[in-house]
């Protein structure tokens, strides 16, 4: 059974992942974090999936890469 991932805003991973704002945006840009998710014109998440594999391995992590 297929269940949906959750999107979770920006409030919820800083107290998750213990991280600053500024951190998770400069590892974004790094790679080393997962990208954001548009939800609307002014509204972006992160799929709690990504944020969970995060997390279980921070060092490790990498994005996964989109097939096309």
């Amino acid at each position: 059974m297929f269940v949906a991932d959750r999107i979770v805003r920006m409030k919820t991973v800083l107290a998750r992942t213990g991280l600053s704002r500024s951190t998770i945006y400069r590892k974004i840009a790094d790679g080393t974090f997962p990208s954001q998710v548009r939800i609307s014109v002014n509204g972006a998440g992160w799929r709690e999936s990504d944020i969970d594999c995060w997390i279980a391995d921070p060092v490790a992590w990498r994005p996964k890469r989109e097939v096309q």
